[in-house]
């Protein structure tokens, strides 16, 4: 009953921050969301309260990534596949790789973590989350293709980080070395796999919707297919994100065809995840907040040099990953005019949230994060990508439209 009552009054304040929000392109609402997560924890009824990353991973991530698949243009997507491909792929593996050397060499100089060890935070630190900074892209004239890249990529990213996030947590449990060959056996059949089940999936929902033309049946089947093709990927140890993303864009691609049938089957499924996926993502950020709050040690110096010193590399490493990536294939540089803003405001919207938490408390369950700063301080990078980044996506578009205007 004390939990019910706990989601009650978290489903309020988001409905809350919701209407009278009239600054969100200045000051974002998961920002506000998030905050108003770290005052409630002061309050009596918010005093214990935790959330499992059963919970996270299970309930929130697969609904909240097959709306973002389902909804994503197939005209962006094919427009930009190769680019959003090699970036959430090697793209996120060669980012992982600089900014664990980075935290491997930084953490030299006060208390050493391990290579493996390294590599995992940078895991933890690398996945995207769209839901700040995408809004505000696409309402600002000139920055609506960076929107569709950024959002492109946090899709797929998620499933590639999740691969790559699982395998290296085997692996300092295990106390292994790090094997360049089994990760990549690894992450070729974890990754394989979900995509593959994901096709299937896909192609079930794609098809049965021609069987029945109720459409509280077809939500339904939307809804198994969403958590059921998850479930199915994670049951054989493959990625259940990849597997929701791929059937979410396969679903895309069938509405994309514009039959009629398909066209009121889009309108009945956004009558139901519209007003699903936002009261997820509210409660979400919220309960992010009220996580975070036992390791914002203010006090603890121990903790905030290395989490600003790990959010500056994140930024930097993201930074050399997506100017190498463009400098190599010169029709992507062409996209965009004023080549070095539009890097840099990519850069900046490349902020840790949902997954890096959900990663965190993956973590935290296990026993690699014993005697170490490693938590904390990934929590407060984290929080200090989330909130800074997301305020500075507002005047940084503004200013690149005032460039692109001169």
């Amino acid at each position: 009953m004390v939990f019910l009552h706990q989601l009650l009054v978290l489903l309020f304040i988001s409905i809350i921050v919701y209407t009278i929000d009239v600054k969100k392109d200045f000051f974002p609402v998961p920002v506000v969301l998030v905050l108003a997560g770290i005052a409630l924890s002061y309050l009596p009824l918010y005093s214990h309260f935790s959330v499992s990353r059963d919970i996270l991973y299970e309930i929130f991530i697969p609904g909240l990534l097959f709306v973002s698949a389902y909804q994503f243009s197939t005209r962006a997507l094919k427009k930009n596949a190769g680019l959003i491909f090699i970036l959430s792929t090697v793209g996120m593996l060669a980012t992982v790789l600089l900014l664990g050397t980075g935290i491997y060499w930084v953490t030299s100089f006060f208390e050493p973590f391990a290579w493996n060890v390294s590599l995992l935070l940078a895991a933890i630190l690398v996945p995207t989350d769209p839901v700040s900074v995408v809004s505000i892209l696409k309402n600002s004239k000139g920055t609506e293709e960076i929107a569709e890249i950024v959002e492109g990529e946090s899709m797929v990213n998620d499933g590639t980080s999740i691969v790559i996030f699982t395998i290296l947590l085997s692996m300092v449990q295990s106390g292994d070395a790090f094997s360049p060959l089994y990760f990549l056996e690894s992450f070729v059949y974890i990754s394989l796999g979900g995509i593959a089940i994901g096709l299937l999936f896909g192609w079930v929902l794609s098809q049965a919707i021609h069987i029945t033309s109720h459409h509280e049946y077809q939500v339904m089947l939307s809804i198994l297919i969403a958590y059921g093709g998850f479930a199915l990927a994670e049951s054989f140890d493959t990625s259940g994100v990849l597997a929701t993303v791929v059937s979410g864009i396969l679903l895309s691609f069938a509405f994309s065809k514009n039959d009629a049938q398909e066209e009121e089957f889009r309108k009945a499924l956004g009558g139901f995840w519209n007003v699903v996926s936002p009261t997820l993502s509210s409660i979400l950020f919220l309960f992010i907040g009220i996580q975070s709050v036992p390791y914002i040690q203010f006090q603890n110096w121990t903790v905030w040099p290395p989490a600003f010193i790990f959010f500056i590399l994140s930024i930097l490493a993201r930074f050399l990953v997506l100017g190498g990536t463009l400098l190599i294939v010169p029709k992507w540089k062409k996209k965009f005019s004023h080549f070095s803003s539009v890097l840099f405001l990519l850069s900046l919207s490349g902020i840790k949230g949902t997954m890096s938490v959900v990663f965190l408390l993956w973590t935290e369950s296990t026993n690699v994060a014993q005697d170490t700063i490693l938590i904390p301080v990934a929590f407060v990078t984290t929080l200090l990508s989330f909130i800074f980044q997301s305020i500075g996506i507002y005047p940084l578009s503004h200013l690149l439209k005032k460039t692109d205007e001169s």
